[in-house]
């Protein structure tokens, strides 16, 4: 595994120091708040990371999994690596790690209470089946690798669906361009086309409703199965797949008042820290929701928004834009390591440009469209993802012959 301690950051260093949660979808993920560290600690800390390399998350965040492709980085302790043999299929042993078999496995034997870790012996451990011909490897890898390249490419057409979307924000919102021809008028907020106003997201809200985590299993009153939306789902759920929530019970009253709504905005309220803010979003769209069978609600660790009919789109990229910029830092409070953010403070405080409504549903009704590909993109990616799993083991064991394949 990587360093167990803190380097010395550098901001203008040229390495990057990655710990499991830089570990996404097969890659070395380098995000906004990954530190940076100069030559200097990375020759103190580097370790034989080569075209060989798969990475691991264990600590934490668990089963999260990479392969190394050159990034100048060097390893925190959640990020472990082994180095695959040369007589044996580099991808083949990616989509072994890959597999829920294995991350099952490490989940089940990782120890700890707080925070969860697996052990390097414990990763050494785990036994599964490999073919002896390289040849077989590489095809069962490449059967695999079409599939994920499938789910690559859906995920790059909803990235620039998103990407529409929150310019098409900025153009209309912030840079007002269809409304330059208007008279404008000061506000608090600066120049706004005439006829908009300044508000709070109060104004366009009917309703907030808490979170329920309700019970693991069926216990006394707590009996209604939901799946129960945490941050960490956001990212799959905002890309229109089913994702990973976990399933809960909960008591049938609070299902009907919990239970989430198309057009619903789902905000994390905890678990923020020094350099990444609480008040994540997402956005709830009945195709989303069709994934769950309509039994949806959030953790306790969120906070749900319902907008006013109309408003729904506005609301939650207008909340992206703040988010984006870094806005919701000055609305959280807590101990230096975890924040929360302070919900009810930003609904009744933070200034909102408030545009006619007949606008508003122009542009809702643009981003319904965006999100409503994205949802079928997801929901495609999400049934490969399934296959490529039931597929490996089946591959494996002779039950599918490879010789009767086509890639």
């Amino acid at each position: 595994d990587g360093l167990h301690g803190t380097p010395e950051y550098d901001e203008k260093g040229d390495f990057y120091f990655i710990n499991g949660n830089n570990l996404q979808e097969g890659h070395i993920t380098i995000k906004k708040d990954t530190k940076r560290v100069s030559q200097k600690e990375f020759l103190k800390y580097q370790k034989e990371l080569n075209d060989r390399t798969i990475l691991v998350s264990i600590n934490g965040t668990i089963g999260n999994v990479a392969k190394y492709n050159n990034e100048p980085c060097i390893l925190g302790k959640s990020a472990c690596f082994f180095n695959v043999k040369e007589d044996i299929d580099r991808n083949f042993i990616y989509y072994v790690i890959s597999s829920p078999h294995f991350k099952k496995s490490i989940i089940q034997q990782a120890t700890g209470t707080t925070i969860k870790n697996v052990s390097l012996k414990q990763m050494r451990d785990y036994h599964f089946l490999i073919p002896v011909n390289l040849s077989d490897q590489r095809k069962i890898a490449g059967i695999l690798s079409a599939l994920d390249s499938k789910i690559e490419n859906n995920n790059k057409i909803n990235a620039n669906l998103e990407a529409q979307a929150q310019a098409l924000f900025k153009s209309w919102f912030v840079d007002f361009t269809p409304f330059k021809d208007q008279p404008f008028v000061d506000s608090e907020l600066g120049p706004i086309p005439q006829g908009w106003k300044v508000g709070k997201y109060e104004d366009i809200i009917l309703d907030t409703l808490a979170g329920d985590w309700g019970k693991e299993k069926i216990t006394g009153n707590y009996t209604h199965e939901v799946a129960c939306v945490r941050g960490c789902d956001f990212q799959d759920m905002n890309n229109g797949y089913r994702g990973n929530t976990p399933q809960r019970y909960i008591l049938e009253k609070n299902y009907s008042t919990k239970r989430l709504l198309p057009q619903d905005l789902i905000i994390e309220i905890s678990g923020g820290t020094l350099t990444v803010s609480t008040g994540r979003a997402c956005l709830v769209s009945k195709e989303m929701l069709e994934k769950y069978d309509n039994n949806l609600v959030c953790t306790n660790f969120c906070k749900v928004i319902r907008p006013i009919d109309g408003y729904s789109a506005y609301c939650y990229y207008s909340w992206l834009h703040k988010y984006n910029n870094r806005v919701m830092f000055g609305y959280e409070n807590g101990s230096s390591g975890l924040k929360n953010f302070r919900f009810k403070d930003f609904l009744t405080k933070e200034p909102l440009l408030i545009p006619p409504k007949a606008d508003l549903i122009k542009f809702q009704h643009i981003i319904k469209l965006l999100q409503q590909k994205k949802q079928t993109n997801g929901t495609e990616s999400t049934k490969l993802a399934a296959l490529r799993d039931t597929l490996l083991p089946k591959l494996m064991s002779g039950e599918i012959d490879l010789d009767k394949i086509e890639i």
